[in-house]
């Protein structure tokens, strides 16, 4: 359980604790209310500077953290019965390196968005949103229990709707954020249901309570493989793994920024977080670990094979991320906790350098995101072909830069644990070089195909985008090094962490393998290698040497390249079995039952009124005699009925 250290260890006030998610809360109300009274370029500034003072204070009590966790009382919220659910911030290794992950790439991305949405027309509402967004996930990964992470869980969701419809004035984009909305929602049912279990089960949702009751609990307990079951819903749905994947790609219709934001910082880690907080319960539950490796080690070939055959430049990267997702599950599901999370601070570097790096090309190219129209462009946009060449060269696995570090870390798990989920990495790793730099390839090389005017207005971005692009290539570059292979020594992150994982050795230390042998480890190094550099040589030979391009729409294609080119229809299969049953249903139900019996019932009683009012109204005829005769006879009816009683 986390101890409760006293606060005076940093100034004696929860102040501090509080501003981390209050400035970007504050950059929210200031540009939201304030919307239409400020500059795109101040509400730009206004949005940056709270989520930088966010990162401050961040770094801040990163470098004073003693290396014991504490919980930080901020104030009693629930209490209903044997119910007490405290408002508390939980202060240790993971928190906060997911606050250094969230606000300071966070705040490259918000710096970036000041020079890309410059012309939009609602850039403080944009602003806002951004801001909504961090402090919605910094609220998640600082709560000190379930129903607080549940409550920045749902903030994301929220926020990814806003955003990725933000252009609302095309229909196409409000429908990719009500299908992201709508998918996320059958994922947070699972979850919700797992968090009312745990209640059930531990009497409590608070982390160390709920930790250290479960780490009693015999290896399989029934009652925690189906708690990590239902969460692991959650997971799926929030990190975009099979089959509730496909919101991810269509959110791309939002701005490139929001794509960064969701795809390297925010939303889809949290996932992962969520899992890494729980880790005590999934080790617990072997049979759950089966499940998360599997479905992992699936969606990242699954996505990779996808990506071979996508034409837009931001729906590649979405492919990736999906893809590199699961390498992030698959490390869950060997217990590889620590590859895990040094992967998703990898992945936020270089996928974020994409990211922003694509958005660069598409400022460039006039809006234009078919990588069939690009080519060239290296030359005119320098920056940002070196800074996506080392974005491409991380994530291939290509040493020294960090993606080589972390991808190595999980298929050394994988192989570990099981030789064919090993086999499955290695294979989506040949097939993420391929398609990484078909896209590089395909995008700064070779003749340029697009338009005269296109052409005319090439240039390179100003420094408020290039700058992010810059810093995110180094870090891309050199990030590696946090935790390096054992060969090298042991990286600091592995040790850092460790102390997170002590109820997970406690429960389950058989489960916790023995490291392997350097001769083990220099072979896996090398065939993961080798796997990437021979991606990256067929896609050159292919795209530059023999100069292929993407067909068209409308040309033929082969089986198999057709049914990737479609991405399996597994949209139009879901279509066929939810969607259309469901506007069927929803069609019968308004012709049925809205028209013919709600509406029929309500619109019969109205009649029902009115035609009484209307004999009503006869009564009151307006002429004297009518009325004394009636006065007469109710007169003579009063009299008749006291008779009738004798």
């Amino acid at each position: 359980m986390a101890e409760q250290a006293p606060l005076a260890v940093f100034g004696g006030s929860p102040l501090l604790y509080v501003l981390i998610p209050l400035l970007p809360f504050l950059g929210f109300l200031i540009n939201g209310l304030l919307n239409r009274r400020l500059s795109g370029t101040v509400a730009g500034v206004i949005g940056s500077a709270t989520v930088l003072g966010s990162f401050l204070i961040s770094v801040m009590l990163f470098t004073q953290f003693t290396g014991t966790p504490y919980t930080v009382h901020l104030f009693d919220w629930i209490s209903v019965g044997s119910l007490h659910i405290p408002f508390d911030y939980q202060i240790d290794q993971l928190s906060l390196i997911m606050l250094l992950l969230v606000t300071g790439v966070g705040f490259l991305i918000h710096v970036y968005s000041i020079g890309y949405m410059h012309h939009d027309e609602n850039v403080g509402k944009f602003f806002a949103f951004l801001n909504l967004f961090v402090f919605s996930m910094l609220l998640l990964v600082m709560g000190a229990n379930y129903v607080i992470l549940f409550i920045g869980w749902e903030g994301v969701g929220l926020c990814s709707y806003l955003l990725i419809g933000f252009w609302n004035k095309h229909t196409a984009f409000n429908n990719a954020a009500k299908k992201a909305f709508i998918i996320n929602r059958i994922g947070d049912l699972g979850f919700l249901l797992g968090i009312f279990l745990i209640y059930q089960t531990f009497d409590s949702v608070e982390y160390g309570s709920v930790f250290q009751q479960a780490a009693k609990l015999p290896v399989g307990a029934g009652v925690v493989t189906v708690i990590t079951l239902l969460l692991f819903v959650g997971a799926m749905g929030k990190s975009a793994q099979l089959p509730l994947y496909t919101w991810l790609p269509d959110a791309m219709a939002g701005p490139t920024p929001v794509s960064a934001l969701i795809h390297a910082a925010t939303m889809v880690t949290a996932g992962i977080y969520m899992v890494l907080r729980s880790n005590i319960l999934y080790t617990l539950s072997p049979d759950t670990l089966n499940v998360v490796a599997w479905v992992g080690a699936l969606t990242a070939l699954f996505a990779a094979t996808i990506g071979l055959a996508q034409n837009d430049i931001k729906k590649v990267l979405a492919y990736s991320t999906v893809s590199q997702l699961g390498y992030m599950f698959l490390a869950l599901g060997v217990m590889g906790y620590t590859s895990s999370l040094f992967h998703v601070l990898t992945h936020a570097f270089f996928k974020a350098l994409m990211f922003l790096g694509a958005g660069s090309v598409i400022h460039a190219m006039s809006n234009e995101q078919d990588i069939r129209n690009m080519g060239g462009l290296r030359k005119a946009l320098p920056i940002t072909f070196l800074t996506f060449l080392i974005g491409c060269l991380a994530i291939a696995g290509i040493p020294p830069f960090s993606g080589f570090f972390s991808k190595d870390e999980i298929l050394a798990h994988a192989f570990e644990h099981n030789k064919v989920l090993w086999g499955i990495g290695l294979l989506t790793a040949f097939l993420t070089a391929f398609y990484m730099f078909r896209l590089l390839f395909l995008t700064f090389f070779g003749e340029f195909r697009g338009t005269e005017e296109q052409k005319h207005h090439l240039h390179e971005s100003p420094a408020s985008m290039t700058m992010p692009l810059i810093i995110l290539a180094i870090l891309a570059a050199i990030g590696g090094f946090m935790n390096a292979p054992l060969v090298l020594g042991k990286g600091y992150l592995a040790d850092f962490l460790a102390p997170l994982f002590n109820y997970s050795r406690q429960a389950n230390p058989e489960a916790f393998g023995a490291e392997i042998d350097h001769a083990t480890e220099y072979m896996l190094i090398g065939l993961s290698v080798a796997a990437g550099v021979l991606g990256i040589v067929l896609a050159y030979v292919q795209y530059v040497s023999r100069r292929v391009r993407p067909a068209d729409d409308a040309s033929q294609r082969g089986f198999l390249e057709n049914l990737v080119y479609h991405k399996y229809y597994v949209d139009e299969l879901y279509n066929t079995l939810f969607v259309k049953p469901s506007m069927f249903l929803s069609r019968g139900l308004h012709d049925f039952v809205e028209k013919r019996v709600v509406d029929a019932g309500v619109n019969g009683v109205g009649r029902g009124v009115f035609g009484g009012s209307q004999l009503l109204r006869n009564l009151q005829t307006g002429k004297v005699e009518t009325y004394l005769l009636l006065m007469v006879v109710g007169i003579v009816v009063v009299l008749a009925l006291n008779f009738m009683n004798f």
